[in-house]
């Protein structure tokens, strides 16, 4: 069979900083059966069947994408037709079975400001957890984000909460009452293994905030050894300066070795992992760092025309050129947990041919792949997006491996030395007696 497929390699010079480029396209003649399915009617999933058949990582493992699929434009636009909404579209569809990270919004604007740090929130950073054989959960704080509303309030660090504004939270609510304008923690704590309300009740509101990642950044004396602490919670491009000053500031220390905790930092942008390695080590710079393969149309393509895309080099310098800050280290200690993804594993699985690397904490998420945006655009840039809706996608694009060609596991990169966070015991970040970090 021959379906009208669109032919086009949008030539991605991404993912060394920004998600997405402009980028051009060349579309094949289709074919004109008869009566179709109003295009307008399913034009959002007509946009995402395109993205994921442009770019989409897993490509050939669906049968949908194959370029033989459809007979006719009309059989492509029934197709799309049958989907009662685009998510179902795209997660029922279009992902992979392998795939537990590719995602749709309905709000690109949320998801660009995301990418930013800038989100609305009380400023409480939190991990739920479901109560066993019950439907009903409850939070505990990890952090407060400096500069916040929840800043010089009660609420802290190791506190539990089992309400929102009197409501007890469930799978189902928790969302909606955390996104509440104003939001009333109801406070708890553990007793024999039981949280109990503590009747104690702390009030924040929700607002707009940009949080920097480098959230705690010092030097500890440890047997005559000066130690670099860095807690940084999401590689965001924004902030790469910031990042380098807090290099900047262990270089003039003179530190002996670093602790990098990354047990919250679930990943960002591949430019500043890339960025930060090269902090630590400072003397690889143009080797390979990471390697990158794609779908087959693509990879086929960087190799006979841009093989410098298939690689991700060690670097001088942060985006906007000015020099990084170099530590020339031959050893790092992670802090990590489950929560410990993506561009923070490139940075482990990146710097292990290099220098020794030593994890702390748990088996990490295990997420190998880079992902971009693709907006409703012709070429599924941001400019020139379909102005009637706010969808977006974020498929994955391709698997980093490191220069040895070794991913990073399915099931995580497993710690060297094993501690978890303590409900009862989260200590103080950034304090030499917080479990993990005496640990480390």
């Amino acid at each position: 069979m021959k379906r009208m497929k669109m032919k086009r390699l949008l030539l991605f010079a991404f993912l060394c900083g920004s998600l997405m480029t402009s980028c051009s396209e060349d579309m094949d003649d289709v074919v004109d059966d008869g009566v179709l399915t109003d295009p307008e009617n399913v034009e959002i999933e007509d946009f995402i069947y395109r993205g994921m058949d442009e770019i989409y990582l897993y490509k050939s493992d669906i049968p949908e994408l194959a370029d033989d699929y459809f007979d006719t434009e009309q059989d492509y636009y029934a197709y799309l037709a049958d989907w009662d909404t685009p998510a179902n579209l795209f997660y029922q569809g279009l992902v992979a079975s392998q795939d537990r990270f590719s995602f749709i919004t309905d709000d690109y604007i949320a998801l660009e400001n995301s990418f930013s740090g800038i989100s609305q929130t009380t400023g409480v950073d939190y991990r739920l957890y479901r109560f066993s054989n019950s439907n009903d959960i409850f939070g505990i704080v990890r952090y407060i984000i400096p500069g916040s509303n929840a800043e010089g309030t009660a609420i802290k660090r190791g506190d539990l909460f089992t309400e929102i504004n009197g409501e007890t939270l469930t799978v189902s609510n928790y969302a909606s009452l955390l996104a509440s304008p104003s939001v009333t923690f109801s406070l708890a704590e553990i007793n024999d293994n039981t949280v109990t309300n503590t009747g104690e009740e702390v009030t924040i509101a929700n607002s707009e905030i940009t949080e920097n990642p480098v959230l705690i950044q010092d030097v500890l004396e440890v047997e005559g050894l000066k130690i670099g602490y860095l807690m940084y919670n999401s590689f965001v491009a924004d902030f790469d300066i910031q990042l380098n000053d807090a290099f900047a500031y262990f270089a003039a220390e003179n530190i002996d070795e670093l602790i990098l905790d990354l047990r919250y930092n679930g990943g960002g942008r591949v430019s500043s992992a890339t960025a930060m390695a090269s902090m630590i080590t400072g003397s690889y710079t143009g080797e390979i760092f990471a390697k990158k393969q794609w779908n087959e149309d693509y990879q086929n393509y960087f190799l006979a025309n841009a093989p410098d895309e298939l690689f991700n080099y060690f670097v001088d310098k942060i985006q906007g050129g000015t020099d990084i800050n170099k530590l020339n280290l031959s050893s790092l200690y992670v802090i990590g947990t489950s929560s410990t993804a993506s561009a923070s594993e490139l940075v482990i699985n990146g710097l292990k041919p290099y220098i020794d690397v030593y994890l702390i904490g748990n088996t990490t998420t295990g997420k190998s792949q880079a992902s971009v945006t693709l907006y409703d655009s012709p070429n599924f840039g941001r400019t020139n997006a379909n102005p009637d809706h706010k969808y977006a996608i974020q498929p994955l694009v391709y698997e980093s491996v490191n220069a040895n060609d070794i991913v990073v596991p399915y099931d995580g990169i497993e710690p060297d030395v094993e501690i978890e966070e303590s409900l009862s015991n989260y200590g103080v970040l950034g304090d030499p007696s917080e479990p993990m970090l005496a640990a480390a």
